[in-house]
Parts: C-alpha cells; sequence; structure tokens
C-alpha cells in the first residue's frame, strides 16, 4: 500500500474515482428513509400480542439491537450470532431475522429453524428472497427491505419492537437528519481546513488507530468504525475497553524530541493514536474512564482525538457518531490509495 498523500483528498480527479464509496456514505439517511416510507404501514400495523418468553436476534446489526433493547426490553434479549438457534428456542420466543441480503445460508438456516418450531417471527428482508421464503408462516410478519442496508433495516425493527411494546421509541427521521448532516459537514467538496473528517484522517494515516465508546452505543459505534479503518489499512486498528488500551497507551515510548530519523531509521512500530468516541453520556464512570484515557496518553505524548455526537435521541447520536467515523476511514483510505469496497 502507498504512503499516505494529503493531497488526494483534495484532488478532484482523485476523489471522482471513489465517488461511488462516498456516494454511499453520503447516502445513508436517503436509504433510511426509503425503507421507513415502504415500511412504516407495515410497522405501525403491530399490535401487541401475548408479550414472547424471550426475543432472538440473528443476522447482522443483531448486537445494535442489542445495545437497544436490553435496558428496557420486559424480556430476555439474546443476539444470536450462529446459523441456526438456541436450543430451547419454542412457540413462546419471538425471532428477529435481519437478512438485507435476503439470500445467506446462514440465515435461512434460522429461518427455517424457527419455522419449524413454531416461533413469531419479525423479519427484515427483500420481500422476493429465499430468507423470506423460508421464513414464511401464520407467526410471520415481514417487513420489506430493498436497499441493502443492514442500518436501515435495524432501524425498521426497532420501530416494530417499539410498536409491540418491547423496546424505547424510535424516530427513523431523527436518526436520518443525523445522518444528512454527517455527510454535508464530512462532503468530499469541504477542503481539508474545514473538514473534520479529512483532518482525522490526516491525523491517523501514519500510526495505529485505537478506538473507544464508553457507553453501550457508543462502545458499538466504536467496533464498527475500528473494523472500517482495519479494512482499508491493513493495520490492526483496536476497539476495547478503556483498560485493555490503557495498556496499550502505557506500553508506548515517549517521543525522543532528540531523534533523528535519518540516523536511527524509521521504527517500525506505529505509535497508537486515539479516537474516543463521545456520545454525550455523562455517567461517572464514562467521565472516569476517558479522562484516564486522556492522562495515559498525555504521559507519553500520544495523541488524541474526539468525535462528539451532539444532541439528539440515543440512535440519532449513535448514527452521527458512527457516519463521522466511517468518513474518517473513508479518507483515510483515499489518502492511502486503497480500495474502500472492505
Amino acid at each position: 500500500m502507498a504512503d499516505f498523500d494529503d493531497s488526494r483528498l483534495e484532488d478532484r480527479e482523485v476523489l471522482q474515482t471513489y465517488d461511488a464509496e462516498l456516494r454511499r456514505l453520503a447516502e445513508c439517511g436517503a436509504r433510511l428513509r426509503t425503507e421507513w416510507f415502504s415500511a412504516s404501514n407495515t410497522v405501525f400495523g403491530l399490535r401487541e400480542e401475548d408479550r414472547p418468553r424471550a426475543v432472538i436476534a440473528v443476522g447482522s446489526e443483531g448486537r445494535l439491537i442489542r445495545a437497544v433493547l436490553e435496558p428496557v426490553c420486559p424480556v430476555p434479549f439474546v443476539a444470536w450470532p450462529w446459523p441456526g438457534l438456541p436450543g430451547w428456542v419454542g412457540p413462546l420466543d419471538l425471532v428477529l431475522i435481519l437478512a438485507t441480503e435476503g439470500s445467506a445460508p446462514a440465515l435461512i438456516e434460522s429461518a427455517q429453524e424457527a419455522t419449524r418450531r413454531g416461533a413469531r417471527i419479525l423479519i427484515a428482508a427483500p420481500e422476493a428472497s429465499s430468507v423470506a421464503e423460508f421464513a414464511a408462516s401464520r407467526s410471520t410478519t415481514l417487513v420489506g427491505t430493498s436497499t441493502g442496508d443492514p442500518l436501515a433495516a435495524a432501524m425498521l425493527v426497532l420501530a416494530a419492537l417499539h410498536e409491540l411494546h418491547l423496546g424505547p421509541p424510535v424516530s427513523v427521521e431523527s436518526v436520518a437528519d443525523a445522518a444528512d448532516m454527517v455527510a454535508e459537514a464530512a462532503s468530499p467538496f469541504v477542503d481539508l481546513s474545514s473538514n473534520s473528517a479529512k483532518g482525522l484522517a490526516c491525523a491517523v494515516a501514519d500510526a495505529q488507530p485505537l478506538v473507544w465508546g464508553g457507553s453501550v452505543l457508543s462502545a458499538r459505534a466504536a467496533r464498527r468504525v475500528a473494523s472500517a479503518l482495519r479494512a482499508v489499512t491493513g493495520r490492526a486498528a483496536l476497539s476495547a475497553d478503556a483498560d485493555d488500551l490503557i495498556a496499550v497507551i502505557r506500553a508506548t515510548e515517549p517521543v525522543n524530541p532528540f531523534a533523528d530519523p535519518f540516523e536511527d531509521g524509521p521504527k517500525a512500530d506505529r505509535r497508537p493514536c486515539l479516537l474516543i468516541m463521545d456520545d454525550g453520556e455523562s455517567g461517572v464512570d464514562v467521565a472516569r474512564a476517558a479522562t484516564a484515557l486522556r492522562v495515559a496518553c498525555d504521559r507519553v505524548d500520544v495523541r488524541s482525538d474526539t468525535l462528539q455526537a451532539g444532541d439528539g435521541e440515543d440512535l440519532a447520536r449513535y448514527v452521527t457518531l458512527l457516519q463521522k467515523g466511517r468518513f474518517v476511514a473513508a479518507y483515510l483510505g483515499i489518502g492511502l490509495g486503497a480500495s474502500l469496497d472492505g
């Protein structure tokens, strides 16, 4: 992979070659609105039935749904990451299937198993898809999707769960607005001096990124952003608890101001760079952990930066952090000349 070149972030010809990838990032809000426009009648048509014994989510973004539901869901919730279903699932349980692709073998297996056991099923998938076909039953509600966006499907499912009195209220429109605001601020047409996503891409260009979020949702965003950074750099971008990241930071040697890069040669190990995902959670434990991370960085001259979510409901702040981080990863990949397909 080539060295990072920040001039690529301002070169219109270079940016044009990444137009499809940047456009997909920028259209997150539009996809949310498209899915909501098509599915809102189905969602609002749901009525609370007998409370399920448990809720089981399979498919992409199952852990996001768990992060939102766990504090308020009146029944146990499981995000199941493997094919099939837990052995105890039966007619008393509600199975959520998020299958925006519609043909994943593992999700087809889960759909078959849920149908065979007589479980109630809430599925977000294209109407003409293998998963929807195998999940069809009298106890199944299909929320049709069309954009292939797992995040949009998750928002539809969360809105549906609220109608079933199993989750908090969800405003898909406010989440879409939050995504639009990030896209506007991080647009490739906004130059580097005013574009924080481009600026942070430059900051982490020669570093080993460490990404941390203190709340449940910001930690989820941190994991997603770290994954995006790994995909474009091939580096070991790490998202972990504060104590684990502090251990990495403390193991870093302080910067030697007298080092001569020509005589000593470049160091093989990249210095860490900490990115804090701040969604506005003001709990004492979150604040204490954030302070400890910044103090650890200061002691060994490790750079730390903060992505802030601003105001709004929990999911809007989550999407703000997620999209900001994804734009940073995209511009980092562009500066490195990498593919953004991952």
